[in-house]
């Protein structure tokens, strides 16, 4: 068992919603939680680390990818219970805008991903995307706005 599996406790998560232009950064999970899924890159906040901090090391260890974290444009819980309803995990996530210092750059996929791509909102709203209805649903009301 990882000692992100049963907590103790609610550990925090920080993720980058990165824009550019019309289309969204994601990255495809190669651990569980989220394993198979496509979410918003980020992760585990390091003890002594600030939010913007982990959100510009995340994205940089998943996608290769620079970027400036800013204001804090989500929150929600992520909870996980294994078949006998146990805490399998417990995450609370904060999602922060932020932009690409160079999006025009090959995206690099490493440390616990499987892929990273950029979608538009058209790909993001395909029901065969693998992807969690809380990030589809955050993702269309960010694109939305952007395009407002």
């Amino acid at each position: 068992m990882s000692n992100r599996e049963y907590p103790d406790a609610p550990r925090v998560a920080a993720g980058g919603v990165v824009l550019h232009k019309d289309k969204v950064l994601l990255v495809l999970r190669g651990q569980p939680p989220a394993l198979g899924q496509w979410a918003i890159p980020g992760g585990k906040v390091e003890l002594g680390e600030t939010l913007t901090a982990a959100v510009e090391r995340e994205v940089l260890e998943e996608t290769g990818l620079r970027v400036r974290a800013g204001e804090v444009v989500f929150s929600f819980d992520a909870i996980h219970r294994d078949a006998a309803g146990r805490v399998q995990y417990h995450y609370v996530i904060l999602d922060l805008l932020a932009i690409a210092e160079d999006p025009g750059q090959p995206l690099r996929p490493a440390d616990d991903v499987r892929d990273a791509r950029w979608f538009t909102l058209t790909e993001v709203n395909n029901p065969t995307l693998p992807i969690s209805e809380t990030t589809r649903s955050l993702l269309n009301s960010m694109m939305k706005d952007a395009h407002d």
